[in-house]
């Protein structure tokens, strides 16, 4: 069999492509409806369910996962005049520009996941890119709708910034993809993964 008759075998089928589309919907779904509930039951009564430790708190957050606002921290250096004196367009400036940002990450990480093989050696990393596209749709969502991020998971032991069922998906992914990279895949495993970065990182080090 030739490489490029290799390659066609390994794609993804439409009922494959169907069961990945189901699960991120599923996941979605899950974060959208926790997010729901956050927002009904949440806004005035936030509830401690470890004392000291672990609660449930409403908030409505305008910035990134965690609090973490590359476009605030970029004001604060260097203080734009407009943004200062029409607060409601900075807002507006930061959806926009969150919006554009997870979709362009979307559209990566889907024309990624179309050329992963659907093998049992990689369905790690299939689940990784999933987890991915459902934690970045997931606040794409309240985006849209909400112009902010509904946030209710407060680990008050630490004071950590206060997130969601969607950045859980995110940070998960991040330690997996860390892990597999590391500690699983070989080198042959990231010729599959990665064939042009490779060919061309083989062809520098000729």
């Amino acid at each position: 069999m030739t490489e490029t008759s290799m390659q066609k075998s390994e794609k993804k089928t439409g009922r494959q492509l169907f069961i990945s589309g189901l699960l991120v919907f599923a996941a979605v779904l899950l974060d959208q409806a926790t997010k729901w509930l956050a927002a009904t039951r949440l806004k005035n009564s936030p509830v401690e369910l470890i004392h000291g430790v672990f609660e449930l708190r409403y908030l409505e957050n305008d910035s990134a996962a965690f609090s973490l606002d590359p476009i605030s921290i970029l004001h604060r250096i260097f203080h734009f005049k407009y943004f200062d004196a029409n607060p409601q367009g900075f807002l507006a400036f930061k959806m926009i520009f969150f919006v554009l940002f997870t979709v362009i990450v979307a559209l990566v990480l889907i024309r990624f996941y179309l050329r992963i093989p659907w093998k049992k050696r990689f369905w790690p990393v299939n689940l990784i890119v999933l987890l991915l596209l459902a934690g970045a749709f997931g606040n794409l969502i309240d985006r849209v709708v909400h112009r902010y991020v509904i946030d209710f998971l407060y680990f008050s032991l630490i004071e950590f910034p206060v997130f969601n069922v969607a950045d859980i998906y995110v940070t998960v992914a991040a330690f997996l993809l860390v892990f597999v990279m590391f500690f699983v895949y070989k080198d042959e495993d990231l010729d599959v993964l990665f064939p042009k970065w490779r060919k061309e990182e083989h062809a520098d080090a000729e």
